[in-house]
């Protein structure tokens, strides 16, 4: 297929497109939509023929024999990451939102503290929330550009009623990409702190060149305390399928995360089955290689163009279609700059205090979009901040 295709997604019910006004005041018919986490893309031929087969069939009744779906997923992971899964770790949830969620109920209570590396993707701090447990914001400082962590500061930050740590791996919005020695420092303080880890790695296929993505898993001694969730629904560009993967390898927390499913009559729907059993293939990884390559040159176009713009910075993506953008150098407040985006621009962003601490003086883009959508956007950038170049 050609990344370069623009597909009018106005009107299909696309939350990214046609809910943009309401929240944004952005026109979706003049506007450009760079807020919610999907792509402009279709997904690979054999995702389409997948679903194609079960049109032709005509029958959507209940999913059964879930052995080639779990089966796509082993050889994905062993494939792709290096990581040996067994079939009986995998759960299917509805998303990883859900899959969240999921974990909260099922290994804390009401007032437990839940920490979370500032600034993160904005759903978890909801669902904490909603939950009625208390959310513990644990700052990143940024060095050198990137987002670093910082365990000194966060061990004097504990109080001791925390009980889950909930890891964004490779980080959303920020973009990076964890090493061994960080992944071992979290593990590390895990265990100071005795602190189940959830690592939500749902963007481990998105890379940029040079970069290579090492599972949580792969960190010795922490079985007993981790839950791995994992997706290929933003790898695909299938997020309207609400599948995910919770896989856990040790039996106690197995168990227990099991009986709760069970207890809320959990099941996943057969349309995202299907589809990620075809996506999870030898075709799926050739389409993924390429996909990465063409988000490598989006990052590459819109940061120059964005990094030009005197006072705004886009911190370098390591991983994720997620540009996160600063505008602390403007001397602007929040609500100038995003106005000026969001009104003279008419781009619609997410708003960076959604993501937690940390967070206040920065918007992120969504680069998933055709090159020419991406150039677009920073030529309107350019001319929006067009006084201080």
């Amino acid at each position: 297929m050609s990344f370069d295709e623009i597909i009018d997604r106005r009107g299909s019910h696309c939350v990214k497109w046609d809910m943009m006004e309401t929240l944004y005041g952005v026109s979706p018919q003049d506007g450009i939509s760079m807020w919610v986490a999907d792509m402009e893309f279709r997904p690979p031929g054999c995702v389409q023929d997948a679903l194609q087969a079960m049109l032709d069939h005509g029958i959507y009744g209940y999913f059964g024999d879930d052995s080639a779906y779990k089966g796509a997923i082993i050889w994905w992971m062993q494939n792709r990451h290096g990581w040996t899964v067994e079939p009986d770790w995998i759960f299917s949830t509805h998303g990883l939102v859900n899959g969240t969620a999921m974990c909260l109920d099922a290994f804390t209570r009401e007032g437990d503290g839940i920490v979370l590396f500032t600034p993160i993707y904005h759903a978890f701090a909801k669902v904490i929330r909603a939950s009625n447990r208390d959310l513990v914001q644990c700052e990143m400082p940024i060095v050198e550009g990137q987002y670093v962590l910082d365990f000194d500061a966060w061990d004097a930050q504990m109080q001791g009623h925390e009980k889950m740590l909930i890891l964004c791996s490779p980080h959303n919005p920020g973009g990076r990409v964890w090493t061994r020695q960080e992944l071992e420092s979290v593990a590390e303080f895990a265990k100071r702190h005795d602190l189940l880890i959830v690592s939500d790695e749902i963007h481990a296929d998105l890379l940029m060149p040079g970069q290579a993505h090492l599972p949580m898993a792969r960190i010795e001694g922490i079985a007993d305390r981790l839950i791995m969730m994992t997706a290929g629904t933003k790898t695909f560009n299938i997020a309207g399928a609400h599948v995910g993967n919770v896989i856990i390898a040790d039996e106690g927390l197995r168990a227990r995360f099991g009986a709760r499913m069970l207890a809320l009559g959990l099941s996943p729907n057969s349309f995202g089955l299907h589809m990620i059993t075809a996506a999870y293939s030898p075709e799926g990884a050739a389409w993924v290689d390429d996909l990465c390559a063409y988000l490598a040159e989006n990052a590459r176009v819109f940061d120059a163009g964005i990094n030009a713009i005197p006072g705004l910075r886009s911190m370098p993506l390591q991983s994720t279609y997620l540009a996160w953008v600063d505008f602390s150098g403007t001397g602007m407040t929040r609500e100038e700059f995003t106005a000026r985006v969001e009104q003279e621009a008419k781009i619609a962003t997410n708003h960076g205090p959604t993501f937690g601490k940390g967070g206040d003086s920065f918007l992120r883009f969504n680069i998933a979009a055709p090159r020419s959508v991406v150039e677009d956007a920073v030529a309107r950038m350019q001319q929006a901040f067009g006084d201080l170049q």
